[in-house]
């Protein structure tokens, strides 16, 4: 990897860290982290709602829905810039506006000021919780820590949180190692800053390749299915029974199967 982190390599002790070996028996985990954009809320529903109140009271007339699958569609990218080094380190707000600024001309949207701008960007620092997420966080909270681990950056999803209701412990982020996922040093970071070894973390996400990538590092998984998260008909991930530790519909289900 071709990024410095926030905490240096000695620091968190990732170093030492070598990738663990297979797990002989699933432990139940001490702290689940999760995946927030599709996972927790419901990043294209709430931007294609809060864009339609927008642009009414702007005079707008544009597909919001699909504004908010491009500009999803550029966060990807603009990580990939940072990981191979072709940005420096640029916390996922800064990389959100460089996107809508890409956006704003796409769309045609023109006359916003420096203001607007900033509170239209912010739209990330708003986005609604999944019916089931708040009851499911909060019977998890009462056996387990529970954390946030985002590409988002620690005041967006902060904010988010205050915003949504989400009872995290604790906010764990991408920034805190100036890696985003899927770097190796997101996941071990998040287990070294609770203390805890990989095997007894839990990532828990909608998304398959995130799960993946710390099932690969001896962090335990489990999967909550979204199949509303890109819309009706949408590509969401799907899992099978044995594909990660647990696979769930809900996070009150992944809560159920927790024994919470």
């Amino acid at each position: 990897m071709n990024r410095r982190s926030f905490f240096s390599t000695a620091a968190l002790g990732l170093s030492a860290i070598a990738l663990p070996r297979a797990r002989a028996a699933t432990t139940a985990p001490k702290a689940l982290v999760f995946d927030t954009f599709g996972t927790v809320v419901d990043w294209r529903g709430s931007i294609a709602a809060e864009g339609a109140e927008w642009g009414k009271a702007k005079g707008l007339t544009i597909d919001w829905a699909h504004f908010a699958d491009r500009w999803r569609a550029g966060y990807g990218p603009s990580m990939e810039k940072v990981r191979k080094g072709q940005l420096p380190w640029t916390k996922l707000d800064d990389l959100h506006r460089m996107v809508l600024e890409e956006l704003l001309t796409e769309f045609k949207i023109t006359g916003l000021s420096e203001d607007e701008k900033i509170h239209w960007n912010r739209v990330w620092h708003r986005l609604k919780p999944w019916p089931d997420s708040v009851a499911g966080l909060t019977r998890l909270k009462k056996k387990f820590t529970i954390t946030p681990l985002s590409n988002g950056n620690v005041g967006l999803l902060t904010d988010m949180g205050k915003f949504a209701g989400l009872p995290w412990d604790a906010i764990l982020s991408a920034e805190l190692t100036h890696h985003y996922k899927p770097d190796r040093e997101v996941y071990l970071g998040a287990a070294e800053i609770l203390g805890l070894k990989p095997g007894e973390t839990m990532m828990a996400a909608a998304h398959a390749g995130d799960l993946k990538a710390a099932k690969a590092l001896g962090l335990q998984t489990g999967f909550i299915y979204r199949p509303n998260e890109y819309g009706p008909g949408g590509r969401a991930d799907k899992a099978s029974p044995g594909d990660f530790d647990i696979v769930s519909d809900s996070i009150t289900d992944l809560a159920t199967k927790l024994g919470a």
